[in-house]
């Protein structure tokens, strides 16, 4: 275990039973979170098989889950409605050191790997916060990937111990509303000037934290896609600062079904200065450097959808157990017991692909023997198995409450309306299958 993760670990133990009050039901809760939030209605019972996984993921496992157990169901019920970022649910992780934990110890991380960051997200979400609290962390991991590999020492130093530390939040400006997942077609353009740096025009959709956050890891076009001789080339990395007094950056809010505590933006760039040394790696080959946080991105949102289908169907063994219809529990019928014994085994079997998936990721970085490829095939197929798997727990788990799976209390319908996520985004169901079946199958590109 490293020094980094049990310092990690150490700061995200329980606080001290002087801060801690008792709530209604006997548990205890922080002072400053009992006194205005209800206790969280999620089933501790653990539902997952543990077997397998190393120590340095299983200390993950309990330190972020003690962290989560400060912000019961109540609080993300309340965020979800209102439309209110989780400030102090990502100040406690920031405290804890958890922002750093694929990053390197010297510059203030954790020095693990994308294996524990997917443990790490899947606690969270399978403590209850489900999306919105995945959502308000996990640009931190995936998109300083690219930074932490490619990035000069100098941005290294002034950018990665700020994101760490919490006080500069960082989201991901890759997709467009017309080029979508045609991401070699990227329209915004970065036009340099004659003093070396750049003038970005273009629209980026879906950023997740753009309102808060203080950085975006930007792809732009560099060189007009007529002028390069490869497809994947003519694209350029940058870490900008998002500057909303400056000239030629605009951003609209989008209204949205789900993970509503966490804010999706429309953003807008009309000749936007940025400078020269927030380019990441090389000029122009910006695509291979981003695919380092592509991967890690769907490794991490595997490991999310994971923990909302856990969560749910825990709930919805939970209310099979004590709801009585007809003098028997409803659970005491195969109608009831045969789907969710099924969604549990689909999670199960996405849980090994999982982690199979982030194991190549952080294997890859110092085995030359273990290609892009093969890792590109894996996180996708992680990516989609996992949110088949969590679609399926989650709308098994509504149906198993009955009427009471539309009440907003139950968090079950909270939970459906976030899984849709992961089936979505960042890559479609039909993409994947078109990768893997052009990658592994080896069949006529279709696109």
């Amino acid at each position: 275990m490293s020094r980094s993760l049990m310092h990690c670990a150490w700061r995200s133990r329980p606080i001290a039973t002087s801060l801690m009050v008792t709530d209604n039901v006997g548990s205890r809760l922080p002072l400053a979170l009992g006194l205005r939030h209800g206790f969280s209605s999620t089933s501790r019972r653990q539902i997952m098989q543990m077997t397998g996984f190393t120590e340095n993921q299983v200390t993950v496992r309990e330190a972020v889950s003690a962290v989560c157990s400060h912000f019961p169901n109540t609080y993300w019920q309340e965020h979800d409605q209102k439309e209110e970022y989780p400030t102090d649910f990502h100040a406690a992780l920031a405290k804890g050191g958890w922002l750093g934990i694929a990053l390197p110890e010297a510059l203030g991380g954790s020095g693990l790997g994308i294996s524990e960051a997917v443990m790490m997200m899947q606690t969270i979400t399978e403590s209850g916060a489900g999306m919105a609290g995945a959502q308000a962390i996990h640009g931190n991991v995936y998109a300083t990937q690219p930074l932490a590999k490619f990035g000069t020492q100098e941005q290294l130093e002034s950018m990665l111990p700020n994101i760490i530390s919490g006080k500069w939040r960082t989201c991901f400006g890759v997709t467009e509303p017309n080029t979508g997942l045609d991401t070699l077609r990227l329209r915004t353009v970065a036009k340099k000037q004659d003093d070396g740096s750049y003038s970005v025009t273009g629209q980026k959709i879906w950023i997740t934290c753009a309102q808060v956050a203080k950085k975006m890891i930007l792809l732009a076009r560099t060189t007009p896609l007529e002028e390069v001789k490869k497809s994947s080339e003519g694209l350029s990395l940058f870490c900008i600062n998002l500057d909303r007094n400056a000239p030629g950056l605009d951003m609209r809010k989008i209204k949205k079904m789900g993970g509503r505590a966490v804010d999706a933006n429309e953003v807008f760039f009309d000749h936007y200065e940025i400078p020269a040394n927030t380019l990441i790696g090389s000029e122009n080959q910006g695509f291979k450097v981003i695919l380092h946080g592509m991967n890690a991105e769907r490794c991490l949102l595997a490991g999310e959808a994971l923990g909302l289908g856990y969560v749910a169907l825990s709930k919805a063994a939970e209310y099979a157990r004590e709801r009585v219809v007809f003098q028997r529990p409803i659970g005491m019928n195969q109608g009831i017991a045969h789907p969710l014994t099924d969604a549990w085994m689909k999670l199960e079997a996405a849980k090994f692909a999982t982690y199979h998936a982030a194991r190549l990721y952080d294997v890859s970085k110092g085995d030359k023997s273990v290609k892009q490829d093969a890792v590109g095939v894996a996180a996708n197929s992680a990516k989609y198995l996992a949110a088949e798997a969590a679609f399926t727990a989650c709308e098994r788990a509504v149906m198993t409450h009955g009427g009471m799976g539309y009440a907003m209390e139950y968090d079950v319908e909270r939970w459906l309306r976030e899984c849709l996520v992961p089936r979505i985004a960042p890559v479609s169901r039909e993409m994947i299958m078109n990768y893997i079946s052009e990658k592994v199958l080896q069949l006529p590109r279709s696109y």
